[in-house]
């Protein structure tokens, strides 16, 4: 790690009035470092962020109607250009949260779709890749159990400026059918985006809850804060 990271913290101090300013102030600073993680704490790089695997079910496969949904391989860009616009700490709930905002956030991986409606099958795989422009989250992130405990993530989607997704083979290579879903999935997304919000802001939640965990379950805050 280069010998300034820590020393962002130096001015932290926990308790004191201006303790939350300065931890999003720092945050902020740590930008740089975004790329390369800091691999003396153990923490992987988060520029890009990368999920080997994150999953969805919702509804009954085996019944009527149900879904499945398995993304691979998932990697996420655009937090060196970020910004750490709100930070609060809630000691009594071991929680922090905050809030960030992103020029341009992109991510890209591969699918596995299988779906079952009104007890008609189907199944698609193939690649995507999202870009969301003038986009903002927020992320609470609570410790259970004490230290050394799991982390639990919550991200919620605060905003988003504009949206271009392009999913491969959704029509088993029809390219006609699937250049015409591509139009209306990009052009049509905001009067569907309340519904399917929440979905994606569970998405999210479980693929940053493995990442935070294996990054900062056992990170050691008492030697970068202290009291």
């Amino acid at each position: 790690m280069p010998a300034r990271s820590v020393p962002l913290f130096s001015n932290c101090r926990y308790g004191k009035p201006n303790f939350d300013p300065c931890i999003k102030k720092a945050f902020n600073a740590l930008r740089p470092w975004f790329k390369t993680g800091l691999p003396e704490f153990n923490v992987a790089p988060f520029d890009p962020h990368r999920a080997e695997f994150i999953e969805q079910r919702r509804g009954d496969l085996g019944g009527l109607g149900g879904y499945r949904l398995l993304l691979s391989n998932v990697s996420e860009y655009g937090w060196m250009q970020s910004e750490v616009t709100k930070y609060r700490t809630e000691p009594k709930h071991d929680r922090i949260v905050y809030s960030q905002f992103f020029p341009e956030k992109s991510l890209d991986g591969s699918y596995d779709f299988q779906a079952k409606i009104l007890g008609l099958p189907r199944h698609t795989r193939g690649i995507w890749n999202l870009t969301l422009y003038d986009y903002s989250q927020t992320t609470t992130v609570t410790r259970i159990g004490g230290p050394g405990g799991l982390l639990k993530v919550r991200v919620e989607i605060d905003k988003i400026g504009d949206m271009k997704l392009h999913i491969s083979d959704l029509f088993h290579g029809s390219k006609i059918i699937e250049s015409i879903a591509d139009f209306f999935i990009n052009t049509m997304w905001q009067p569907s985006f309340p519904f399917i919000k929440p979905l994606i802001n569970d998405l999210v939640s479980v693929a940053f809850t493995d990442i935070f965990n294996e990054s900062f379950r056992y990170f050691p805050l008492d030697q970068v804060i202290r009291s």
